[in-house]
């Protein structure tokens, strides 16, 4: 016996059938908060960081950062380490079940799944009333419907064909669940072997794959089989010899690798133009400014400069902004409509101390700026400003968070 991954509908009564599939087969149990902390032990992001990977909202700044992606690529080798290191008989149950790849052939996929009427009842047997439920059951039903899409490109999460079974927990006794899941996994097909162990070594070495060209700024699929790696390429590229020799260079590199070859993929000849992405740039930059045009100016020149920006236009979208999501630097005005430029600087000053502040101003004085560089300010700026000046102030604040990030 080897692995069983689990994969659930919210309010279908999925952790009490799993207690009573643990009790028949005494597996160990893992969870996507045990797969979350493992990747976040493995990597430099936080758990916090790496929980938004299983939610179908894409973070503001990912188009910079590439948070989700990154997660993504650390949570499948947190899984493949798992896996290894516990050798068989694991139960894995949450998002983190569809990860496990199919050439691991041991492993009994089931969906956990019941009919709406009776999750809603689940729902609001806590006092909350049933257009509440709904609207909870739908959230965490659209979070599912996300990710299914993204890891196996299937659009409905409960799809039968992509388990081994399908178990309706308001139709089923749970004696009767965990009974008929304890005698499937007395088949032959499901018994741990010494295929199914490589199939683990496959698993884990692709998985290093990933996450060192995650590394490199590539985001790219990885196949392993006893060595012998295939780079899958995914999307257009305007020169692929050079994306194959580059990519092949990193991969070279990794322990375990015998051989390395690149092939294009479904979507390689879909309208987007794969790019590698600059992870040493200033990644999370926010501006700040009532002004419309210029600030969608500034934003444009900022990216030819390899300086990728999100865009608010007062001081309470901003504040609100932040309260989800922490930029790394902040651009601000200070004459704005409602909430004023030292008012939003002081917040995040008390709130989100981290954030670099840089002051760009067209009406201030010099009271202004000695107020602002008394409130943590990084630098104070007027408009008009040079981009180049604005360009290396924003990097020599960029700077000062990765020391600080380094030193602690």
């Amino acid at each position: 016996m080897s692995i069983i991954t689990v994969f659930a509908g919210n309010y279908c009564n999925e952790e009490t059938v799993i207690k009573e599939i643990l009790k028949k087969t005494s597996y160990r149990y893992l969870t996507d908060a045990d797969v979350v902390s493992k990747a976040a032990g493995l990597s430099n992001l936080s758990e916090t960081k790496i929980s938004r990977a299983f939610s179908a909202k894409t973070p503001v700044f990912n188009q910079f950062t590439h948070e989700k992606e990154h997660s993504l690529a650390y949570l499948k080798l947190a899984v493949a380490e798992l896996f290894v290191e516990h050798k068989d008989k694991i139960l894995l149950a949450g998002f983190t079940s569809l990860l496990v790849p199919p050439i691991i052939r041991d492993a009994l996929r089931i969906c956990i799944i019941a009919d709406m009427k009776y999750r809603v009842s689940v729902t609001t047997s806590s006092g909350i009333s049933e257009n509440e439920a709904l609207k909870i059951i739908h959230k965490s039903d659209e979070d599912r419907i996300a990710w299914t899409k993204n890891i196996l490109e299937k659009d409905d999460p409960w799809d039968a064909s992509i388990y081994d079974m399908v178990l309706p927990s308001d139709k089923m006794p749970l004696t009767e669940i965990a009974e008929l899941v304890g005698k499937t996994l007395e088949k032959d097909i499901l018994q741990a072997s010494p295929a199914s162990e490589k199939a683990k070594e496959d698993f884990l070495l692709a998985a290093r794959i990933e996450t060192a060209l995650a590394k490199g700024g590539h985001f790219i699929a990885a196949e392993a089989d006893a060595g012998a790696v295939t780079i899958i390429i995914n999307k257009h590229v305007l020169m692929l010899q050079r994306l194959e020799e580059e990519l092949q260079s990193l991969t070279s590199k990794i322990p375990g690798v015998k051989s390395v070859s690149t092939k294009v993929g479904k979507k390689f000849y879909q309208a987007d133009v794969y790019r590698k992405y600059d992870l040493e740039a200033p990644a999370k930059l926010l501006l700040v400014d009532d002004e419309r045009q210029f600030v969608q100016t500034l934003s444009d020149r900022l990216r030819l400069r390899e300086i990728g920006s999100v865009v608010a236009y007062d001081g309470e979208s901003a504040l609100d902004l932040i309260k989800e999501e922490e930029p790394d630097v902040m651009i601000l005005d200070l004459k704005m409509p409602g909430i004023d430029g030292i008012e939003v600087l002081k917040t995040v000053k008390q709130t989100n101390p981290r954030i670099e502040v840089i002051i760009l101003t067209g009406h201030g004085t010099e009271a202004d700026k000695k107020h602002c560089m008394e409130l943590g300010a990084f630098a104070y700026l007027e408009k008009p400003v040079d981009v180049n000046l604005l360009s290396e102030t924003i990097k020599k604040a960029n700077e000062k968070i990765r020391q600080s990030r380094g030193n602690t």
